[in-house]
């Protein structure tokens, strides 16, 4: 496969367009002709885990932080802000970052924890405005002998998928009716004649297309389409509010006490110690979950009425409102709080990538030592 390849299957599992304005998600650096035989995922690119890939002879590093945030004016080794950049970019290893595209997804990171907490039908902290727009509609018409050659192009392009992880797959609607056309001089119809007025029985087919992928899509669609030109129309679509956004919460399946589910989430990331805020005591009834530094939705965890918050990090004054307000706040440390979905990711490459090798980095670590 090649880096194209890949890409467009990790724009599947976290559309860039999900990620917050402020992100820098997507292909950070690499030749989308060059081909990926073994990839490497790490939470972070660091010194060791560069030096890893390179030993691996790794030809593709999918780093859950981006591994440039701000715009950089040099890309030099030894300097400036891009040693590990430039390095990689000499070695041959392109890199790719999730970040907040994996935390807004539904079936992401968010998703997981709040599964692991307990939380039933999860809903976003914070939805985004900005994901109403993140799916498109598209509509062709198809001679009805060409329907399934056409079909099969475009959910194989990466159309036609409702639901978290392709819970349901080449999803469309199609209705039958009669095109018409009459072809000019320079044409050449795939059916009927130059300068004959033709009827064909048609089939409007609809389907709905990630908004990253309409170009590759409707390239596959007109690629298998038997006409010299292809009717079809896309049209925006506004999808619901609640279905994507920052950080999840909701009711638990029962009431648990709060040191058996503090335990739990130890458990289930894999670490000895966390932070607590707030009462140790008590029955947990309503949580909310959000990965990484998600002070910033305390506001939301205290306004959706959450008893009980599960984070990676806080900031001392968020600390103390969340304390006043009463709500157990769990800090598991940045990097603990996300680290946990990079297996399940690989094993959803390993399904997906074909004959590529995937690895997960055994130097990636929470820059914190913990007592």
């Amino acid at each position: 496969m090649k880096l194209s390849d890949v890409t467009l299957i990790l724009e599947k599992i976290a559309p860039p367009e999900l990620a917050e304005d402020w992100d820098n998600v997507g292909l950070v650096a690499g030749d989308y002709q060059q081909p990926i035989r073994k990839i490497m995922l790490t939470i972070d690119l660091t010194k060791a885990v560069l030096a890893q890939a390179q030993g691996n002879k790794v030809d593709l590093i999918i780093c859950y932080h981006p591994p440039i945030w701000q715009p950089m004016k040099q890309v030099v080794a030894g300097r400036g802000d891009s040693p590990l950049l430039y390095q990689a970019i000499r070695s041959g290893i392109a890199l790719y970052a999730l970040h907040t595209a994996l935390d807004t997804v539904v079936g992401g990171i968010n998703d997981e924890l709040a599964r692991l907490v307990g939380i039933t039908a999860p809903q976003p902290l914070r939805s985004q405005s900005a994901d109403m727009e993140q799916m498109r509609k598209l509509v062709v018409f198809v001679p009805v002998n060409y329907l399934d050659r056409v079909s099969e192009a475009i959910f194989a392009a990466g159309a036609g998928n409702i639901g978290p992880e392709g819970k349901y797959t080449k999803c469309s609607f199609r209705v039958r009716g009669t095109g018409t056309f009459q072809g000019g001089g320079a044409s050449r119809p795939a059916i009927g004649k130059r300068g004959k007025f033709e009827q064909v029985e048609e089939c409007r087919l609809e389907t709905i297309v990630p908004k990253g992928l309409t170009k590759s899509v409707v390239e596959a669609m007109i690629a298998a389409h038997p006409y010299e030109e292809v009717a079809y129309d896309i049209y925006p679509l506004i999808a619901p509010p609640s279905t994507v956004g920052l950080g999840r919460f909701g009711e638990l399946t029962s009431p648990v006490p709060v040191p058996y589910l503090i335990q739990k989430i130890k458990r289930a990331l894999k670490i000895k110690t966390v932070a607590v805020i707030g009462p140790t005591g008590g029955l947990v009834r309503r949580a909310a979950v959000g990965a990484g530094s998600c002070g910033s939705l305390l506001r939301e965890v205290i306004a959706r009425s959450c008893d009980f918050y599960l984070t990676g990090e806080l900031k001392h004054h968020h600390a103390l409102e969340l304390s006043e307000a009463g709500v157990t706040t769990v800090c598991a440390g940045h990097s603990h709080s996300e680290r946990f979905i990079l297996p399940r990711l690989a094993q959803q490459l390993r399904r997906e990538c074909k004959n590529i090798k995937v690895l997960l980095s055994s130097k990636d670590r929470d820059p914190f030592n913990w007592y």
